[in-house]
């Protein structure tokens, strides 16, 4: 705790016992007390004799309740202990603009994990075409995410439901997952224009069939990007490790790579390419690929500051490009709150 803190609570310690002592006078607790004291007979005896002085002594108003003092007391500390959060909340919001001075300012891709530290909550659906069955994916892997200090970033993404569509996959909720990026390298668009990150995501035991995957599982990967003008390249490479029953779910490799420009003040647009490498499993040797146009729009209040929320809403479908494909035209909505 800090030396503010401590003055805080001080002031807040002493307010409450200043309300309860003057309760205590008030009530004539003290007076009686006094009196069994060899030092303060004398003065005690005067005191309950003459309450005009113990009233003067406490300056309340005949006309004012003396509870309602007590009360004023601790609804004007409360206030001053409220008002003590404002520069914590206010600095924890700021987290976004303290750090474009050290990264760059593209838009997150819609897909690939972004090289870059933010803090945002994300809502996002998915519509994607299984053989057999359309599947929307309320939630698509994505929840909060939080600017720890200047070098990490901390995301939770609560578990997603699935609606199948399906009489043979029943509906129900996906895995939670958790994540951890830091930042090892960067620099805003005067020194260099550029990011690197290392990531750990880490995914529970899964509740539902759609997530294609028997166990919990580690993605550990490297994501970097560069800047140059209005266009961004951004790329990823990870693996995909599963905790156990590796002959049947197997280990991947993933690798994205992003192009983007901002067309206007308010406008991003991109294309991402998706691939997923199998090894080991029923799916060995094989590749899934995908292409994903993608387009953002930035909502901003009129009288807009760097440490006010932003409204990013943001769209796009992945198209195989592979003969192989665990799905198909996945249509994503999102909307992204970033403060």
């Amino acid at each position: 705790m800090d030396r503010c803190s401590h003055r805080r609570l001080s002031a807040l310690t002493l307010a409450i016992g200043i309300s309860w002592l003057t309760w205590m006078i008030e009530s004539g607790t003290i007076p009686a007390f006094a009196q069994n004291h060899p030092t303060h007979a004398e003065n005690a005896a005067q005191t309950i004799k003459t309450p005009d002085i113990l009233r003067d002594s406490c300056d309340i108003p005949p006309t004012v309740d003396k509870r309602s003092f007590i009360v004023m007391h601790v609804i004007l500390t409360s206030k001053g202990l409220a008002g003590s959060f404002r520069p914590y909340y206010g600095s924890f919001r700021t987290h976004n603009a303290a750090m474009t001075a050290i990264q760059p300012a593209w838009m997150g891709p819609l897909v690939q994990s972004d090289p870059r530290l933010g803090q945002a909550i994300r809502f996002s659906v998915s519509d994607a075409a299984f053989p057999g069955e359309q599947t929307l994916n309320y939630g698509n892997n994505h929840g909060i995410s939080v600017i720890a200090n200047r070098r990490f970033e901390l995301d939770l993404d609560p578990p997603s439901f699935f609606r199948n569509h399906s009489s043979a996959h029943k509906d129900g909720f996906g895995n939670a997952a958790t994540e951890l990026k830091w930042r090892i390298s960067s620099g805003n668009v005067e020194r260099g224009n550029y990011a690197v990150s290392a990531i750990m995501y880490y995914a529970f035991a899964p509740r539902a069939y759609q997530n294609q995957m028997l166990t919990s599982f580690y993605a550990p990967a490297l994501a970097a990007g560069r800047g140059f003008g209005r266009f961004a390249v951004m790329s990823k490479l990870g693996g995909i490790l599963p905790t156990g029953k590796i002959a049947h779910q197997g280990r991947g490799i993933e690798w994205d790579v992003t192009t983007q420009v901002h067309s206007t003040a308010r406008t991003w647009f991109e294309v991402e390419d998706n691939a997923l490498f199998n090894y080991a499993g029923p799916f060995d040797g094989k590749t899934q690929n995908f292409l994903t146009p993608a387009a953002f729009c930035m909502i901003r209040r009129r009288k807009w500051r760097p440490e006010h929320a932003t409204v990013v809403i943001g769209g796009g479908m992945q198209i195989a490009t592979s003969s192989f494909q665990f799905y198909n035209h996945n249509l994503i909505s999102e909307v992204r709150v970033v403060f």
